[in-house]
């Protein structure tokens, strides 16, 4: 059986992935699709809509075979780490291909990129220390260093979010040694981070979570952007927790952390730095929700996601030993859920996965898993009482989900 692995968030779940997970595995010819998907907070430092466990029923009642978890240490990363951890979970699960959605729509061209700036490497960083000196931020860096060596027109621009995260998991194929494939489906219509609807029935997680958490838009309003099964665990997981998760609900949390902790504690956190928290704290005191609070602490170096990205280190209590990239990647396979076709892939192809299979928390531990479990407890205090200890229990007795078909 060949897979073909996908790095999601399914943020929730929706019309543009479908056509990716389908274009997936109609472009690489396998047999089942594996995701690695990220848990409680996600890569921009923001709380999932819902839990890892709903949105990983999303996924495999859309066509996702197994879901394992991106460990907390890479989720809430840079684009480099984030891919990096990723890569090494597909490599390890045996996929025979990566699929990821992109700006350009052409494997090659990221290859060749990736060629491109690892043959002028140093020149490479030593421009985008020259251009993050001037206050911008580093994607941004990156984008203005890889135009300045002049590369051929083959090569991809760095410029846009997904072609960034496609040239991080192009070149943590290359780096890991992994035969993977890396194939790609260009994005359809909606862009990453557009915030209205802007087609008949596609649109950005990011527009659907702005329009969820809307006064004015219900459930019914968005039911044309995404599958029937989506709509269904959202109404479930509405119906059982009262809400959804929003930076909002960790607010009072996160100032109450950043007001209590001297600027020495705050500076043993992962990416607080340069000064950083200082500013965090000013911000903190003079704001009254997490939006205005957001307003204050972004700069034009310092963008919106890294400072949520910090904000959730915080929360979590994620320290800077904690967080250490590790080159190998990832230490184990989380197993989140799986359908039919999936347990037959994994009862075939587990003893060769070369890394852990965790299906039972009592069953494993490392320092790694334990911050994933830390997150996740912290993930469930945005929901009051029941249904917050309700969640939080999940995280210890909640088995792989699986899905029959039919």
């Amino acid at each position: 059986m060949k897979a073909v692995g996908v790095v999601v968030e399914y943020n929730p779940f929706h019309n543009g992935h479908l056509y990716h997970l389908q274009s997936a595995k109609e472009v690489s010819g396998a047999d089942i699709a594996i995701a690695v998907m990220s848990g409680s907070f996600l890569q921009r430092g923001e709380p999932a809509l819902v839990s890892k466990w709903a949105r990983a029923k999303m996924a495999l009642l859309n066509g996702v075979d197994i879901v394992f978890e991106l460990p907390y240490k890479f989720s809430t990363q840079k684009a480099e780490i984030f891919a990096h951890g990723a890569v090494s979970i597909l490599d390890a699960a045996g996929c025979s291909f990566l699929c990821f959605g992109s700006e350009s729509g052409e494997a090659g061209a990221f290859e060749k990129t990736v060629g491109f700036i690892e043959g002028k490497r140093e020149a490479y960083d030593i421009l985008i220390k020259k251009y993050s000196k001037t206050g911008v931020s580093y994607p941004k860096a990156a984008s203005l260093a890889l135009a300045e060596l002049n590369p051929p027109a083959e090569t991809i621009p760095l410029s846009q979010p997904n072609n960034i995260l496609g040239y991080h998991y192009v070149r943590s194929i290359s780096f890991l040694g992994s035969r993977m494939k890396p194939i790609t489906v260009k994005r359809k219509n909606a862009n990453y981070h557009d915030e209205d609807f802007s087609s008949a029935t596609i649109a950005s997680a990011t527009s659907l979570r702005k329009a969820l958490f809307s006064m004015e838009t219900s459930l019914e309003g968005i039911k044309q952007y995404i599958p029937i099964p989506t709509m269904a665990v959202l109404r479930e997981y509405k119906g059982n927790f009262g809400r959804f998760h929003h930076w909002e609900s960790y607010w009072p949390f996160l100032k109450y952390r950043l007001l209590q902790s001297s600027p020495n504690e705050i500076r043993t956190v992962y990416e607080a730095e340069e000064g950083l928290e200082n500013r965090l704290v000013d911000a903190a005191r003079r704001s009254v929700s997490f939006q205005e609070f957001m307003e204050y602490a972004k700069t034009k170096r310092y963008t919106w996601a890294r400072i949520q990205r910090l904000c959730t280190h915080l929360l979590v209590n994620a320290k800077k030993e904690e967080m250490a990239e590790d080159i190998n990647g990832a230490g184990y396979l989380r197993l989140l859920g799986m359908t039919e076709d999936g347990r037959r892939y994994l009862n075939k192809h587990k003893g060769s996965f070369g890394i852990p299979l965790v299906s039972k928390l009592s069953s494993f531990s490392s320092p790694e898993i334990n911050l994933d479990i830390r997150a996740s407890a912290i993930y469930s205090l945005g929901l009051s009482g029941a249904s917050g200890q309700k969640l939080l229990e999940m995280e210890y007795s909640q088995p792989p989900l699986f899905i029959k078909k039919g």
